[in-house]
C-alpha cells in the first residue's frame, strides 16, 4: 500500500484505537492497510475472513468497521492476543485478577530456583515468581479475565527498560536462551526490578481508557485452517464478502521458536523445541513441497464459503517462490475471477534488521481476486483473467 493510500486519523474509531494494534507478533498487518483494506472492498453488515489471523488486526479492523470477522489462528500466543482484543474482560475483573495471581507469586520460591539458568539472567526474583504463578493458576484458554490477563503478560513480557518485565531482550523476538545468556555473562546484564502490580494496572488502565472495540459477533478461532474452514460450510453463517490474509511466508520463520518464552508464559516447554507436532506445524515452511499443500486446501477450502462476488486480497512475499505458489493456489481455488496484482515494497527496515540481518528486501505484494477490475488508479495490465 502506498503512503497515498494510508488511512486517515478518522478511519479508526476511538474506542478501537489503542485495542486493533494489540499484540507483538512478526509479520503482522499494519493497521491502517487493514482499516482501508476492509473498507474498500466490504460494507458494514458483511463477514470478514481470515484464515492466517496472526494477532487479529484483519478481523479487529473489520470489527472497528461494523463488520464481522472471523480469524483462524494456529499459534497459541497469536491468538490470545486476537481474542483478547475482540472481546477483552472489564477492566476492574482483570485488575483484581492481576493482585491475586500476584499475591500467589510468594508460593513460587523453591520452584523458582529450579528454573535453567537462562530464566535467572532474564528475570528478576520477584517477576519469576509472578510469571511461575501466571503458569499454574490462569486458565487463558476457557477463562475471559484470565485470557485477557495472560495477553497483558505476554504483550509486556519483554523489552526495553521500564516498559517490560525484563529489559533483556527486544519486545518482537524472544531469542535463544544459550547465546541470550553468554551475551548476558559478557557484558554483565542484569534484569531490571519491576513492581509488577502497579506497572501492570498501569498499562492496563491506558488500554482501556478509551473504551473497548465493539465487536459484535467477531471472533477468533484456535485451530488450523484447514480444518475449521470446512467446518463453516454446514453452519447456518453469512458467507463472507472479504478474505483478507497474509498466509505464512515460505521459508522465513518460526513463529513458536520466535515466540517460544512467551508460548512457556502459557505452559509450554522451558527451552524452544526443533521436535514436536506443534513446532513443526509453524516450522519456517522450508518444505515446498508442504507448503504449497497448506496453501491449496486452505483457499480451496475458503472458495467454499466465500459469496459469489467475494474479494480475495492476499498479501504476500514478493520472492519467487512463494509469489508463484500462492498464484497457482488462488487459480485453482477461485477460477474465473480477475487477478490484481500490487507491489508492497518495503517503506522502511524490516524487523529482520533488529536482528543483524539488514541486506535489501524484496518486499510484499498484494494478490486481489474479484469479480471485475478494482476502480483504483491501477493499469489495465496489472490485472489479467486467472481461467486456466
Amino acid at each position: 500500500m502506498t503512503t497515498a493510500e494510508a488511512a486517515p486519523a478518522t478511519t479508526r474509531p476511538r474506542n478501537a484505537a489503542r485495542w486493533i494494534p494489540f499484540g507483538t507478533y512478526y509479520g503482522m498487518f499494519p493497521v491502517d492497510f487493514a482499516l482501508v483494506t476492509v473498507s474498500r472492498y466490504s460494507e458494514p453488515g458483511d463477514t470478514v475472513l481470515d484464515p492466517f489471523a496472526g494477532r487479529g488486526t484483519a478481523v479487529a479492523a473489520a470489527a472497528a468497521l461494523g463488520r464481522d470477522g472471523v480469524g483462524i489462528e494456529i499459534n497459541p500466543v497469536a491468538w490470545l492476543y486476537a481474542r483478547v482484543k475482540l472481546a477483552p474482560a472489564p477492566k476492574d475483573l482483570v485488575i483484581n485478577r492481576l493482585k491475586e495471581v500476584a499475591a500467589l507469586a510468594p508460593q513460587y520460591t523453591k520452584a523458582m530456583e529450579k528454573l535453567p539458568t537462562f530464566y535467572r539472567w532474564c528475570f528478576a526474583p520477584d517477576v519469576r515468581r509472578f510469571l511461575l504463578a501466571v503458569r499454574e493458576n490462569l486458565n487463558w484458554r476457557e477463562n475471559y479475565v484470565d485470557s485477557t490477563l495472560a495477553a497483558f503478560v505476554l504483550l509486556y513480557l519483554h523489552g526495553k527498560y521500564g516498559q517490560a518485565l525484563s529489559n533483556q531482550m527486544r519486545q518482537q523476538k524472544s531469542m535463544a536462551p544459550d547465546y541470550s545468556v553468554r551475551w548476558w555473562q559478557e557484558r554483565n546484564l542484569r534484569p531490571s526490578k519491576i513492581d509488577i502490580v502497579p506497572f501492570l494496572t498501569q498499562r492496563i488502565r491506558w488500554r482501556y481508557a478509551w473504551g473497548e472495540l465493539s465487536a459484535g459477533r467477531s471472533s477468533a478461532i484456535l485451530g488450523d485452517a484447514v480444518e475449521e474452514i470446512p467446518r463453516m460450510e454446514h453452519e447456518p453463517t453469512p458467507r463472507f464478502r472479504l478474505l483478507l490474509t497474509s498466509p505464512p511466508y515460505h521459508g522465513i520463520t518460526n513463529y513458536y521458536y520466535d515466540h517460544w518464552l512467551r508460548y512457556w508464559v502459557l505452559g509450554g516447554p522451558e527451552r524452544p523445541k526443533i521436535s514436536g507436532e506443534r513446532w513443526r506445524q509453524e516450522s519456517r515452511q522450508d518444505d515446498r513441497e508442504r507448503y504449497k499443500r497448506l496453501l491449496q486446501s486452505v483457499f480451496k477450502a475458503a472458495a467454499k464459503v466465500m459469496l459469489p462476488d467475494a474479494t480475495i486480497y492476499v498479501r504476500t512475499d514478493a520472492r519467487d517462490f512463494t509469489r508463484r505458489v500462492t498464484e497457482e493456489a488462488l487459480r485453482a481455488a477461485f477460477p474465473g475471477k480477475l487477478l490484481e496484482v500490487r507491489e508492497a515494497p518495503y517503506g522502511q527496515a524490516t524487523q529482520t534488521a533488529l536482528f543483524g540481518d539488514t541486506a535489501p528486501k524484496p518486499g510484499d505484494v498484494d494478490l486481489i481476486l474479484s469479480c471485475t477490475a478494482s476502480s483504483s488508479s491501477v493499469t489495465p495490465s496489472s490485472w489479467r483473467s486467472i481461467d486456466p
